[in-house]
């Protein structure tokens, strides 16, 4: 009796964080496919009588009743790709060369340094936002796509290094040795012998910069002011203004926003649960 008990409060508490969890995602569905009125009305409808597609037509398709934001909407996927794609590399590309230089070389100056990178990813946003518009500003740089990738990179740069680190530590140095031994330089053991065991952390990882760059909000509403380098989640919220909100099309360019990450978490799937389990069990 205790063990029938025992399971049926396990599956409760299961289906309510389920619940907790997809009931947001599963309205962002529905306001998507449903008409104002019946997001406004009063009881609420949680079903729509018919499946209205007229958002997805104006964002996907256009036509001379596609608002401002609708027809921009593209144009706003692809700077959230460009800036997401490149902030991806170059934060793998040096935090890769950075991270096994701390996993390999040891000594109090790395070990400072290596702090100070984490301490710096610490810093709340806010705190350093109008230093950095300053130093843009001054650089004539502002309402640009490379200075988003700036700006992504010095935030996400330290937690890549910190994370491939941990996947570095795993890999037996005795492998290096003996590639050195062979002679490979410690470029070439990074690259020959290190990367490719590493594969699922480092998947995870670019996948976790990726997302994290595809999402950012903040200093990309701080930051860019014209259609040339405003990207996805800037765009998503012009479909409020100061006279109303239109609901439907901001879930609309919601749910069109959010396909790209979650094509990228089912791709990778493998790589991970890979990567969150790698170091799990030690021995």
């Amino acid at each position: 009796m205790k063990k029938i008990l025992y399971r049926i409060l396990l599956y409760f508490m299961v289906a309510v964080i389920l619940i907790w969890i997809l009931a947001p995602y599963a309205w962002l569905v529905i306001s998507s496919l449903s008409t104002k009125a019946e997001l406004i009305s009063v009881p609420l409808r949680w079903i729509p009588k018919k499946i209205n597609l007229e958002g997805y037509k104006q964002i996907l398709l256009g036509g001379k009743f596609a608002t401002r934001a609708a027809r921009d909407f593209k144009k706003g996927a692809l700077n959230s790709l460009l800036v997401a794609t490149f902030v991806t590399l170059i934060c793998m590309g040096a935090g890769s060369l950075a991270a096994f230089s701390f996993s390999r070389f040891r000594s109090k100056l790395l070990n400072m340094t290596f702090l100070s990178i984490l301490l710096s990813y610490m810093l709340p946003p806010i705190s350093i936002a109008i230093p950095i518009y300053i130093i843009l500003s001054r650089l004539h740089i502002l309402d640009n796509i490379g200075s988003l990738v700036f700006v992504y990179c010095s935030f996400n740069l330290p937690i890549a290094v910190w994370f491939m680190k941990e996947f570095f530590d795993e890999i037996p140095v005795d492998l290096e040795e003996a590639a050195q031994i062979d002679g490979c330089s410690k470029l070439k053991t990074l690259w020959k012998i290190v990367m490719p065991l590493s594969t699922p952390g480092l998947a995870s990882t670019a996948i976790f910069l990726f997302v994290v760059s595809w999402n950012e909000f903040f200093f990309a509403l701080l930051y860019t002011t014209t259609l040339a380098s405003k990207t996805l989640p800037v765009l998503v919220g012009e479909f409020s203004s100061k006279i109303a909100v239109d609901y439907v099309m901001m879930s609309t360019a919601g749910i069109l926003a959010g396909i790209p990450p979650v094509i990228m978490a089912v791709v990778f799937q493998k790589y991970i649960v890979q990567g969150l389990t790698a170091g799990a069990v030690k021995g």
